[in-house]
């Protein structure tokens, strides 16, 4: 039985404001080089959290994961146009988890930053072109 479509607008824009925090935390610290990691590791998290929210706007389960491939994959039978366009977040993947411990984390670089801004930036604005007229008042 599905939810109540109410109920799935309130999951999915709280999926958003959720993504949108993370988002304007990696656009506002991408201006310093001292927060380059975090600055990657908020631009995977919101990235993730668009993708979730458009899964849960179609309905589609997912798993507790940080794997975007996985998520654009999920994406992929209900909207492969978005899922294709989007397959450049694949980049962000490894600033997801691992780059929260020392060791063994990816080393970003000079540059990164603002690279991984513009995929949040890019999935961000793709999400929200479908989502926006679906969460409007009627």
């Amino acid at each position: 039985m599905k939810p109540p479509e109410e109920e799935i607008r309130q999951l999915v824009a709280a999926w958003l404001r959720k993504a949108d925090l993370d988002f304007d935390t990696a656009i506002h610290l991408s201006a310093e080089d001292r927060f380059r990691d975090v600055v990657v590791f908020h631009s995977h998290q919101a990235a993730e959290k668009y993708l979730k929210a458009i899964l849960t706007r179609h309905q589609i389960e997912f798993p507790k994961t940080h794997e975007l491939r996985r998520l654009l994959e999920l994406l992929r039978p209900a909207d492969p146009e978005l899922s294709n366009a989007l397959g450049g977040l694949k980049w962000l993947e490894p600033f997801g988890v691992e780059i929260r411990y020392p060791g063994d984390r990816p080393e970003t670089l000079p540059g990164d930053e603002h690279r991984a801004c513009q995929l949040a930036r890019i999935v961000r604005e793709a999400v929200m072109a479908q989502l926006e007229p679906y969460l409007s008042p009627r």
